[in-house]
């Protein structure tokens, strides 16, 4: 028996986790191992996680969560800095005889199912194996992802040169023809005129 505990219906961890062992079912099955999820969610709840996600297999209720309390995994938990009480997300490998056969305490969601799948088929150290080889291919996919992708070089545009205006040759300039001057020669003409005398009059002999 796989009997995982799962903090809530339809979140984004427990959707992952949950529709791995969908996905791997029929090798489950296959194995004669029975798939059993649990969670403090009620009835209502689970009836519709299982019928949105086709999942396949049983979903306990914890009502009160009161079997988690018993196996301390009911804990407080953290999230973007409020406290909080909730499930401890674990799975149990539970044999045939009712003997716990492994404990995969504070799982990763992603690729458990995986791990489970191989410690079923060939133990601790296959599962091991597995969680190991997953997280190195998640790591790698993350450094590649991060990576900036190189920059092609780019195609400057082809400009086509530019034809520069041929030189018209320089006007010859014409020599400036030299200006003849022309001596004019004034001629000053001294105009006299003729006073004539003036006649005396009868006054002017008088006084004398």
């Amino acid at each position: 028996m796989v009997l995982y505990f799962y903090p809530k219906d339809d979140t984004s961890g427990c959707t992952m986790e949950s529709c791995a062992f969908r996905d791997l079912f029929p090798r489950f099955a296959s194995s004669d191992a029975v798939i059993l999820g649990i969670s403090p969610d009620d009835v209502a709840s689970h009836q519709k996680f299982k019928s949105k996600y086709n999942l396949p297999f049983t979903l306990l209720v914890d009502e009160n969560h009161a079997l988690a309390e018993q196996l301390g995994l009911w804990v407080e938990k953290q999230m973007y800095g409020q406290k909080y009480m909730g499930v401890a997300r674990t799975t149990f490998i539970i044999g045939p005889d009712g003997e716990v056969q492994h404990i995969f305490a504070r799982v990763n969601p992603a690729g458990h199912a995986e791990e489970v799948m191989a410690f079923l088929s060939e133990g601790i150290e296959a599962a091991l194996a597995t969680r190991a080889a997953f997280d190195a291919a998640v790591k790698a996919a993350s450094a590649v992802a991060a990576k900036p992708a190189a920059k092609k070089p780019s195609k400057k545009p082809v400009t086509k040169p530019v034809k520069k205006p041929a030189k018209k040759p320089a006007k010859k300039q014409a020599k400036p023809k030299k200006k003849v001057v022309k001596k004019v020669v004034k001629k000053s003409v001294k105009k006299t005129k003729r006073v004539a005398p003036k006649k005396r009059t009868k006054k002017a002999k008088a006084k004398k």
